[in-house]
């Protein structure tokens, strides 16, 4: 470790400062997959995109590869203003060499908390603030988040699910129909789920059913 800090101090100031940008693109890169899942909106939006997908009954239609890459690129989308200011006001000054790591480490978990905040509900923060013994805290920037990713993703979880419900009842509705006519036909043994997939089919595109999910979703984060 000291040979470690001895070449650093041994640099020169050019050459440290790009070290120092390699050292902090490979940390990010490290931690990327769960700062992308844990503290922002992916989670929300995968879940609901897998919703409908299940209650349509389409099996694999659209791929996982199409939900996620369009959850990413809707996370992408909201994300973008955040991720300015954190841009703006931590990594820009950092690169300038106006501020050190520990300073533009604060001063980047400041939006992520802001958008945390916006999108946590206050039980489930006080579930985890209570847990450690942290005191109760008198601003968003207080708050530590060790507590507050946890209340965020269990936050966005119930959320996820509420609209999850709301668009399976729809289809649902369908399915009783078609099931409870098959029924009185007398065909038993033919499967509710293949005559009512046509239907769900027919009914999402007729209203325009992923326009309303996208514009749901985000409605959701304003």
């Amino acid at each position: 470790m000291n040979e470690f800090v001895h070449m650093f101090n041994s640099m020169a100031p050019e050459h440290v400062s790009t070290s120092v940008k390699l050292l902090l693109l490979l940390t990010v890169l490290s931690v990327a997959p769960g700062i992308l899942i844990m503290m922002t909106c992916f989670t929300r939006i995968v879940i609901v995109l897998s919703f409908v997908r299940t209650s349509l009954g389409t099996q694999q239609m659209p791929p996982n590869q199409v939900l996620i890459g369009l959850a990413l690129f809707l996370t992408f989308f909201i994300m973008a203003p955040t991720w300015k200011e954190i841009n703006d006001q931590a990594l820009q000054p950092l690169f300038a060499e106006k501020i050190d790591l520990d300073e533009a480490y604060e001063r980047a978990a400041v939006p992520l908390k802001q958008f945390m905040s916006q999108h946590t509900r206050q039980q489930d923060l006080a579930l985890f603030l209570s847990y450690s013994g942290a005191e109760q805290p008198k601003t968003v920037n207080d708050i530590p988040l060790t507590a507050l990713v946890p209340a965020f993703a269990i936050s966005e979880l119930k959320t996820a699910f509420q609209m999850g419900f709301m668009i399976f009842i729809p289809f649902l509705v369908i399915d009783m129909i078609v099931a409870s006519v098959l029924m009185s036909m007398g065909m038993m043994m033919l499967p509710p789920v293949m005559i009512s997939l046509p239907f769900k089919i027919l009914l999402f595109v007729l209203v325009d059913g992923w326009h309303l999910v996208v514009k749901s979703l985000l409605q959701s984060f304003q």
